[in-house]
């Protein structure tokens, strides 16, 4: 069984906060102290329906003292007769959050999405990708995006070039940008590998895929001990000056970067690497079958129907 790349946040979401997209989650409220909510109830009827949802939640997930829960403020749902909360859980470091659905009289309550079946379901996450600035391959104007969020240290990430090395050049309509998410927890050398793409694309698009696909096809001999000059070796063979590289290496501008696509990573929910995102449908991991449907689903509705025959 193939296990991907997990961050502390994304085990918890494995029981009770799994990733959902972006564009049909709910927006948490700001928090506010639970008597302040405007859902109409009562300070102690927030506090009595709060401390309901928590005994819930940890007795069903055996979320013992380790475990940090905050429940938010209560706001009406926008359908269903129904109060939105928040609620948050942080352990060992690590922290995620979810929408929860309580109805009015605090009895029951699910982890679901309200769908707003006027809206497009994908048009949110689209919205949070960024592509200028990000090395990419393909049109600029390209109707089909993949966003990808790898890391350079990943075994499955590598697994995933490897699949888009050889499925992308049958769409060539289609591009693929590239957003690191160095998972520095696990992965002493992601992080370096991050930064010197960053200078690699700082010098043109194409060196940064040189240097990209070295470091994957070469992942096997690089180690937390000889990154930095394994790297610099493969960046000197894609065409960037030894001065350059380690002058932009030691910049502290350029980590900046690569936190900025961390962040936005983590905007759309990822939590494991590889993650990608089709016109803004997620894919976690390398998974043929998943990306050639995507890509052909849209390729066929941006297809332009044939003309009617003149009479």
């Amino acid at each position: 069984m193939r296990r991907y790349q997990l961050t502390v946040a994304a085990i918890l979401a494995l029981s009770f906060f799994a990733p959902r997209p972006a564009s049909s989650q709910a927006q948490a409220p700001a928090a506010k102290p639970a008597g302040q909510a405007s859902s109409g109830l009562s300070a102690a009827e927030s506090s009595a329906i709060a401390k309901r949802i928590e005994d819930y939640l940890r007795d069903e997930y055996a979320w013992g003292s380790d475990y940090e829960l905050k429940v938010g403020a209560f706001t009406p749902a926008p359908a269903g007769g129904l109060y939105q909360v928040s609620v948050e859980v942080t352990a060992q470091g690590g922290s995620d959050s979810a929408i929860v659905y309580v109805s009015k009289d605090g009895r029951y309550m699910f982890r679901g999405d309200l769908q707003d079946l006027n809206q497009d379901p994908l048009a949110e996450t689209r919205s949070q990708l960024h592509l200028e600035n990000y090395a990419s391959k393909g049109p600029a104007n390209a109707k089909i995006v993949v966003v990808e969020f790898a890391d350079f240290e990943c075994p499955v990430c590598r697994e995933l070039d490897v699949l888009l090395r050889a499925t992308l050049p049958q769409y060539p309509q289609v591009r693929l940008v590239f957003k690191d998410f160095p998972l520095e927890t696990i992965h002493p050398w992601a992080m370096t590998a991050a930064i010197a793409g960053r200078c690699a694309f700082q010098q043109s698009p194409d060196t940064f895929w040189k240097l990209h696909d070295a470091i994957y096809d070469n992942q096997d001999v690089i180690s937390p001990e000889n990154a930095y000059n394994k790297i610099a070796e493969f960046a000197q063979q894609a065409g960037m000056n030894a001065d350059t590289f380690k002058t932009c290496m030691a910049d502290p501008k350029t980590p900046e970067a690569v936190r900025a696509s961390m962040e936005e990573g983590r905007s759309v929910q990822v939590s494991a690497t590889p993650t990608s995102f089709v016109d803004g449908r997620r894919m976690v991991g390398p998974d043929a079958a998943l990306l050639k449907q995507y890509i052909e689903f849209d390729q066929n509705l941006h297809q332009t129907p044939p003309s009617a025959p003149k009479p």
